[in-house]
């Protein structure tokens, strides 16, 4: 008998508003792109270059709603560790490497073409996976693909850009402030404290807190978004899945609908106010712009694959019962919806240098939408659950019998 796992009423939220937030997120774009190569571009653009309370709009979007946002995939990274395919370290090991072959081949393909250029700082770019739009695109397919799927990409995704907050906070750090770091740090040692010491249960102060790290590490030339992700590992967390009183789940549901369907968006508003020149067509074969269409359609699904079939052909991990070798591929096409984290990783690889920006942000954009074309197209054809179990002692590309690695029961 298959099993099947089962979805608990955060992840289907989580799942639902990314359909529906995806939905969202490319209207939004639609409009930046129609806006800035419109009469009001010049008008629409500078809106958000405004300064207010010393940082512009822009600034503002980037650095202080986009900490919700990192806040809110903290908490989906915790929930994973405690409750999730990331709990328990033999179902962990496979999102975990197909993370990491989706961050290393992107990375790899970009370098290899510009290393030692200028533009080498954007192989960061096509690294992170954009978890709204690829759980968006899995909503869409519905009951037509395993259940086991959704929860393996979900962690995948989660775990990819865990690595781009890594490489943002190690590669993209600008002067560093040790002194304004070590106090950051400090704010964060005393939130664990309150949390594993003194047993405070309530939000407030641990948001007060969040709130003073973030200014921080603002000060401190890390980027301030990391305070989000540390905040969500400071907040009291019950093991009880989806348990009403736990901080932690309180706020992941409360964060939810806001991120999906105002602050991804704002930030889509923000940062693809692309102005299309006429040689926009022929900035796409340049060195950067390669690296990144590359990357995330070819280096993504190609860097998921390998590293997950490395893994399971060494006995490092298993595939679940309802999965096949053409899911797999199918995550690792959708991994390439780079998005939102591939247009804030540009944003700091190239500071200051508007057209690399924006000739980046239109690969960007290419490169998502060819990837979730081909990766719904090939899910929807070739996605269908396994019609009966396999021999867990058995699989291959085609789930023909091949004596090797087996799958979990």
């Amino acid at each position: 008998m298959r099993i099947e796992k089962r979805l608990s009423k955060t992840f289907k939220q989580f799942t639902e508003s990314g359909k529906a937030g995806g939905i969202v997120l490319i209207v939004c774009t639609l409009i930046s792109l129609a806006l800035a190569n419109s009469a009001l571009g010049e008008g629409y653009l500078g809106f958000w270059h405004t300064i207010v309370g010393g940082l512009s709009i822009e600034h503002w979007v980037n650095d202080a709603l986009m900490a919700i946002f990192f806040l809110l995939i903290g908490l989906e990274l915790e929930r994973e560790l405690y409750n999730g395919e990331l709990s328990d370290l033999r179902n962990a090991m496979l999102p975990i490497l197909a993370a990491a072959g989706g961050i290393a081949v992107p990375a790899l393909i970009h370098f290899m073409m510009n290393g030692g250029t200028a533009t080498q700082a954007g192989l960061g770019i096509p690294m992170a996976t954009d978890i709204a739009f690829a759980l968006g695109v899995l909503a869409l397919l519905g009951s037509r693909i395993p259940a086991s799927l959704k929860i393996f990409l979900t962690a995948l995704a989660v775990m990819d850009d865990l690595g781009a907050i890594i490489v943002i906070a190690v590669f993209y750090t600008a002067e560093l402030s040790f002194l304004y770091l070590m106090a950051a740090l400090g704010v964060f040692a005393a939130l664990m404290l309150m949390n594993r010491v003194l047993r405070v249960m309530a939000l407030l102060p641990y948001l007060v807190g969040g709130a003073l790290m973030w200014f921080l590490m603002l000060k401190s030339g890390v980027h301030a978004t990391i305070a989000g992700v540390l905040l969500a590992f400071t907040i009291p967390y019950s093991a009880v899945e989806d348990d009403a009183e736990s901080a932690s789940h309180r706020l992941e549901e409360a964060l939810h609908k806001p991120v999906a369907f105002l602050i991804l968006p704002v930030f889509a508003l923000a940062n693809t106010g692309i102005l299309i020149g006429t040689g926009w067509a022929q900035e796409l074969l340049s060195a950067n712009s390669l690296g990144i269409l590359l990357g995330l359609v070819v280096g993504k699904p190609v860097g998921i694959f390998l590293f997950s079939y490395a893994g399971v052909l060494l006995g490092i991990c298993r595939l679940p019962l309802d999965l096949a070798w053409r899911h797999i591929l199918g995550a690792g096409l959708l991994g390439g919806i780079g998005f939102t984290m591939s247009i804030f990783i540009t944003n700091l690889a190239y500071t200051g240098q508007l057209e690399v920006i924006n000739a980046s942000k239109m690969a960007i954009l290419l490169a998502s939408l060819v990837a979730g074309i081909i990766g719904f197209t090939w899910l929807k054809l070739f996605g269908a659950p396994l019609a009966s179990d396999p021999d867990p002692d058995t699989m291959d590309f085609d789930d023909t019998p091949l004596r090797g690695p087996g799958r979990v029961r």
